[in-house]
């Protein structure tokens, strides 16, 4: 597939890389790709990438290493809502452990896996930043705090509901 920043996008693509010094467009490449996630299904085939690498003048390569070592970019399809669970020390004390399972358990998927419905992914990352709301999730922008096996019964329907609206 070839991918081509719309008129908007590339708008986007020249304000941001317009915040560094002349030379310097590299520096744009965290929100660059974050501009291309959004707006191509959510995740960065290689293609895209390569997209993204010709636009701001740099190497493919430059734009994998990144890619590839923050969790938040996807190398696969994702589903609809990606369920971000911190899998580090002080979630794992209150139970992120039980929290993971469970939600394997319900929506019978594994961690970087997507229901067959393409609705959820689960994904494992790092800290989130907000240890004193253990167990906790990031779902797109919204903290999921104090989980328990009732709120994620409640997260799982709640989000379910606004696919088949």
């Amino acid at each position: 597939m070839t991918y081509t920043f719309n008129e908007t996008q590339m708008a986007e693509l020249n304000r941001l890389v317009a915040r560094y010094p002349e030379g310097k467009q590299k520096s744009a490449l965290l929100p660059v790709l974050h501009l291309a996630q959004d707006s191509f299904d959510g995740w960065l085939p290689t293609e895209l990438m390569d997209y993204v690498a010709s636009l701001l003048h740099i190497e493919p390569i430059e734009v994998y290493e990144v890619a590839s070592f923050y969790s938040m970019f996807n190398l696969k399809p994702v589903g609809k809502f990606m369920f971000e669970v911190c899998q580090t020390g002080p979630c794992m004390i209150s139970g992120s452990e039980d929290i993971i399972a469970y939600i394997q358990q319900q929506l019978a998927i594994k961690p970087g896996e997507t229901t067959k419905d393409g609705v959820f992914t689960l994904k494992l990352v790092e800290c989130l930043g907000a240890c004193g709301y253990a167990p906790m999730m990031q779902v797109g922008k919204i903290f999921r705090e104090h989980l328990t096996k009732e709120k994620v019964d409640s997260i799982i329907a709640e989000y379910r509901a606004t696919v088949t609206k």
